[in-house]
């Protein structure tokens, strides 16, 4: 029986630029950092305390869906972090340099905004 989501993928170009960024302003915590082949690691990352984790994966040439992985480097990455409170999130966030595509907002399903990684890529925060 399936009891959880597990982890979730978001494709990065720099590993190490990534966990950087999700450890050092984002307050993550590294959960795993593992070999997976010649150039290739899996980097699982959380929030303290959270069930589910993101692995910050790098494309390779040799995998299946190459161009598709690569192509979705710098999108929406199709998941929100929930946050208690989305004006001090803000606040924090944008201290430690970390960039907003949309600053916070009511919106009829609550808060919203969305935060930008070193690769571009696009993460809800929903209060």
């Amino acid at each position: 029986m399936i009891t959880q989501i597990q982890t979730v993928n978001v494709f990065v170009s720099d590993q190490d630029g990534a966990k950087e960024f999700s450890i050092g302003k984002l307050g993550f915590e590294e959960q795993m950092d593992a070999p997976m082949g010649p150039d290739s690691r899996w980097v699982q990352i959380a929030p303290k305390g959270a069930q589910t984790s993101l692995v910050l994966f790098k494309p390779t040439k040799d995998m299946p869906n190459y161009d598709l992985a690569v192509s979705q480097i710098g999108g929406f990455t199709n998941f929100i972090f929930g946050v208690d409170d989305i004006q001090a999130t803000h606040r924090e966030l944008t201290a430690k340099g970390v960039g907003f595509q949309d600053e916070p907002s009511q919106q009829p399903w609550g808060w919203w905004a969305t935060i930008k990684d070193p690769d571009g890529n696009v993460s809800g925060l929903h209060q």
